[in-house]
């Protein structure tokens, strides 16, 4: 601890000290006393800065009265004087700071041994204002040091806030893509079954089986999406491209022809833009299938070396009016396409019918 430090160097050294020093007073039992309670009340400078200041300056400047010679005591009143400057604001610590100087400057007009005068002021006033100047530094740097910590911390928690935010947006989206497209094909595929069920039962079987498998399909997606928002809980396969016949099957039983087609060499994509396209052919055969009134659609999904296209197109009418309304589907595409760099056109064909065209980059393979 630098407080026995200097008690142990005060006391060695200050007789040493003193063999240079002409004219001061030799070193006795009053002086090893003063310099003792100068060096030990520092043990508790961070407890009460102020007042050991004043135990040490009182120590201090008695000693330089008294002719005693300049020594190791002088750190021991310097590290006071920093401590005071490092552990309080700037104008109680200047106060204080200042109080004793006027205090340790007496001895440079009385003292028993050589008294400097004026002369010595300047050299007095440099065991007060380098280390007030030097703890005020550290001071400064320290609460800055804390506030960028701080800053860092709340920017952090923001961040936290901020992923939290978009993470439940893309599982409300990935609930209302999952959830909508099942509940459309099993509505569909329901009115069918009531259809057939009085004239033909047995053909009524075929629509029932088919609301059975895709309520099991959206149901297991379902849980393995909501399954990302458990801790710990294991998540399946992401939806790809690759689901895309699993996707044109179930719709093909709920009466939307789907036909698909592949432009350019398929290969393996970034899950989220691979996710991204699957939900853009999702949303918008829904769409078909809810609002279209019609029995067909074509799928187009074109590999290109720096992105991929993929292209819903129907015959019919009505699509996109009744989805804007809902606030959901187009808008959820929207949002998915721009949030990986990608651009999304919806709207009516020249001919008639509705398009569905995204376009998401993808990074170049080497």
């Amino acid at each position: 601890m630098p407080a026995l430090v200097l008690l142990a160097f005060g006391l060695l050294a200050t007789g040493l000290a003193g063999e240079n020093q002409p004219g001061s007073r030799r070193v006795d039992a009053f002086c090893r006393a003063l310099i003792a309670v100068a060096a030990l009340a520092l043990l508790l400078r961070r407890r009460a800065p102020v007042p050991i200041l004043a135990v040490v300056t009182v120590a201090t400047s008695t000693y330089l009265v008294l002719g005693y010679p300049y020594g190791p005591i002088l750190l021991a009143f310097l590290l006071a004087v920093y401590t005071v400057a490092v552990r309080l604001p700037a104008p109680p610590a200047a106060l204080a700071a200042g109080a004793a100087f006027v205090l340790l400057v007496v001895h440079v007009f009385v003292s028993r041994g050589p008294a400097p005068g004026w002369a010595g002021v300047l050299p007095a006033s440099a065991w007060v204002v380098v280390p007030f100047a030097v703890g005020v530094v550290v001071r400064v740097n320290r609460e800055s040091a804390a506030r960028t910590r701080a800053e860092e911390a709340r920017a952090r928690a923001e961040q936290a806030r901020r992923q939290a935010d978009e993470e439940r947006l893309r599982i409300a989206q990935e609930v209302h893509d999952v959830v909508g497209h099942g509940l459309a094909a099993i509505s569909m595929q329901a009115e069918i079954a009531l259809h057939l069920l009085p004239k033909r039962p047995e053909q009524a079987e075929t629509a029932l089986t088919a609301i059975s498998r895709t309520s099991r399909e959206a149901l297991d997606e379902l849980r393995v999406t909501l399954g990302a928002v458990r801790q710990g809980a294991e998540r399946g396969p992401v939806p790809g491209l690759a689901r895309l016949p699993a996707l044109r099957d179930r719709l093909g039983g709920a009466g939307l022809a789907v036909q698909t087609r592949v432009v350019g060499d398929a290969r393996e994509l970034p899950a989220a833009v691979d996710l991204t396209a699957y939900r853009v052919v999702q949303e918008a055969l829904t769409n078909v299938l809810r609002h279209a009134g019609v029995t067909s659609a074509e799928v187009t999904v074109d590999y290109r070396a720096d992105e991929v296209t993929v292209e819903v197109t129907d015959e019919g009418a009505g699509a996109a009016s009744a989805d804007e309304e809902s606030g959901h589907g187009l808008a959820g595409m929207r949002e998915r396409v721009a949030a990986l760099g990608g651009r999304l056109n919806t709207g009516p064909r020249p001919g008639g019918g509705f398009r569905v065209y995204a376009r998401l980059p993808v990074e170049p393979t080497t």
